[in-house]
Order: C-alpha cells, then sequence, then structure tokens
C-alpha cells in the first residue's frame, strides 16, 4: 500500500515551488499525495511567483523557474490537488507524513494563524510522524505547540533567513510595500525566539542557485529527528528527496 502524504496549503498565495517540487518528487516515487485547504475547494498560489508581474527585471531573480513553472502546471491537473479535504478534516493518523509548504505574500496568514492546522501539526509530532516545513512552512511549526510548547523547542531547524526575506524586500519595497514581509517580525527571528538556543537555527550556506534533481547540492535541508526543514524554493529538491529518506 502506498505510504500517504498530506499537504494542508492556504486557499491562495501559497508557494508554487514548495508546493509542486515535492509533490512531483514524491508522486514519482508511488506516494500518494493529498491536499487539505479551509474550504475544501482547489487553491490557487501566488500568481506573482509564476508570472513574474510586478517584479520588473527582478523577475528570473525571484520568481519560480521553468522547472518548478512545470511542475506546478502538472499539480494543477492532479485530481487530488483538484478536490482537497477540508482543513478540519485532516487526520494525522491517516497520513505517513506532512508537508508544509510556504509563501510570503498576504493570503499565508490564513494558514499561519490556524489554530486547526496548528493541532493537526502538533498531532504529527506527538505520533512521531515525519514533519517536512520549508520557508514560511516553518512558522506554522514554531506556532505549533504540545502542552504548552513549540514542537520546535529542543530540535535544530532552519527557515527563510533575515537576510533573504530583507534583501527582498528592500528591492522591491518602492513598490510592492510589504508584498515580502508577511508580519513585521522576520521569519527567522519569531523561528528562533521558539527554539531552546538561538543557535539550534541552523542557517547554512549562503543561498545562491536553486537545486534540481541534477544539482541537490545547491539546495540545504536540516534534518532532526522525525523533523526536516529547509529555507526558500531553491532548497525544494533537497527538501524533498531529504524527506524521502526520512520515510524511508
Amino acid at each position: 500500500m502506498a505510504l500517504k502524504i498530506l499537504i494542508p496549503i492556504p486557499s491562495v498565495d501559497f508557494d508554487p515551488t514548495e508546493c509542486a517540487v515535492p509533490w512531483k518528487i514524491f508522486t514519482s516515487r508511488g506516494l500518494e499525495v493529498h491536499f487539505a485547504t479551509p474550504d475544501a475547494q482547489q487553491a490557487h498560489c501566488d500568481p506573482m511567483m509564476i508570472t513574474g508581474k510586478g517584479l520588473g527585471p527582478l523577475a528570473p531573480v525571484l520568481t519560480a523557474d521553468k522547472n518548478s513553472r512545470q511542475a506546478y502546471a502538472e499539480l494543477e491537473a492532479d485530481s487530488r490537488f483538484q478536490n482537497p479535504i477540508l482543513w478540519v478534516q485532516a487526520n494525522a493518523a491517516n497520513y505517513d507524513g506532512l508537508i508544509l509548504p510556504g509563501g510570503h505574500a498576504k493570503g499565508m496568514k490564513e494558514y499561519l494563524e490556524s489554530a486547526t492546522l496548528q493541532k493537526l501539526v502538533a498531532d504529527f509530532f506527538k505520533a512521531k510522524k515525519p514533519v517536512g516545513a520549508i520557508c514560511h512552512g516553518v512558522v506554522l511549526a514554531a506556532r505549533s505547540k504540545v502542552n504548552g510548547v513549540s514542537v520546535l523547542k529542543g530540535r535544530k531547524t532552519t527557515a527563510l533567513l533575515k537576510t533573504q526575506e530583507m534583501t527582498a524586500w528592500i528591492l522591491t519595497g518602492l513598490w510592492l510595500k510589504d508584498y515580502y514581509r508577511t508580519y513585521n517580525q522576520t521569519v527567522e527571528d519569531e523561528v528562533i525566539a521558539n527554539l531552546k538556543f538561538s543557535e539550534d537555527f541552523v542557517h547554512g550556506p549562503t543561498p545562491m542557485l536553486r537545486d534540481d534533481l541534477t544539482h541537490l547540492d545547491r539546495g540545504f535541508a536540516v534534518r532532526d529527528g522525525n523533523y526536516i526543514s529547509a529555507r526558500w524554493p531553491g532548497d525544494a529538491h533537497r527538501f524533498a528527496i531529504e524527506f524521502l529518506k526520512l520515510l524511508d
């Protein structure tokens, strides 16, 4: 019987690479990938990350690359993506692993602030089932608590780096305002605030080039027990491959 992986996402504005690349890698290895949304309707990614419209000359650097755009186009044709379950219907007992994609646009807030999803994440951790979080998905993990304590306390993790978040904001803030600032507090600062020690946040090598299946060394991921984390879309392939190892 195929292993079942759950990917909860918001109605809009999730990152296409961080959702579609793991989906494509997992399904190519025979895993069943299921989706959950707040209203059981098909979700839609952050359009700017696909079209680049509004990013000006920075579009080639900041948007999903060709490989990720193709993966997302394939994902949109997937029947399970088109027919998600409700967040409130998701039960950790029914799945073998959980993936938490990120995204920075304002539509992500319903996902990051959802008490339903925070409980779901906590249930996966309590069951000691594999959990993977990338970029802002780590914020959702950090906000998920067992007995009032973040599930990440005492674990090592990475997430979107402050340098990445602030650089994107500085470069685009003149016309995109706070598009790259989901909250006033950076992802890195919020995640560190939920860890036992600040040094448990692992920055990794300077993120430069996006990875792919033939260049996994460009990506970076951190494993701590049943938990895998990564920083940005450029880590997505490495993140997915490391999660597969965790399932093994």
